[in-house]
């Protein structure tokens, strides 16, 4: 299991169930970057965004107490920069209709061509046991779950 700190797409988190109404398990489904997007309750196995607990929630006198984190945006840019280039020249010979759409069940390898509902097209870059895919889209990279 997960743990809250360090999550990883395959893994486990507790939110709030936007279908059953409460907080139960959930096993993420998507990340954006280290931040939980998209998960899938295993009550109910209702897919959505993900919703923090409310008994996890910081109050705003909470937020302001503790130390924040300090990111290098230049860093950052570069990064976002060289990720849109990577892609520009790995999908731009490449034909779109060629690209798979993207299930959580389906079986992907890497270099294959990925059309994504919300990001778009993009190329797989790397595979992951037991069930992950990075996938390189216009936006940046992203993690998905899959099936190998």
């Amino acid at each position: 299991m997960s743990s809250v700190q360090n999550p990883t797409v395959g893994g486990h988190v507790e939110s709030q169930c936007t279908k059953c109404g409460r907080v139960t398990n959930h096993t993420i489904v998507a990340m954006v970057e280290a931040t939980v997007v998209k998960v899938q309750c295993n009550t109910c196995e209702g897919t959505h965004k993900y919703r923090p607990a409310k008994a996890m929630r910081t109050t705003k006198a909470n937020a302001s107490g503790g130390a924040r984190r300090v990111t290098d945006k230049a860093a950052s840019s570069k990064k976002a920069t060289a990720d849109q280039e990577e892609w520009q020249q790995n999908v731009r010979d490449r034909d779109p209709a060629a690209a798979v759409g993207y299930t959580m069940d389906g079986s992907f390898e890497v270099e294959d061509l990925v059309r994504h509902p919300v990001f778009g097209l993009g190329q797989v870059v790397a595979v992951f046991k037991p069930n992950k895919m990075e996938v390189l889209f216009e936006q940046g990279r992203k993690m998905l779950r899959c099936q190998l």
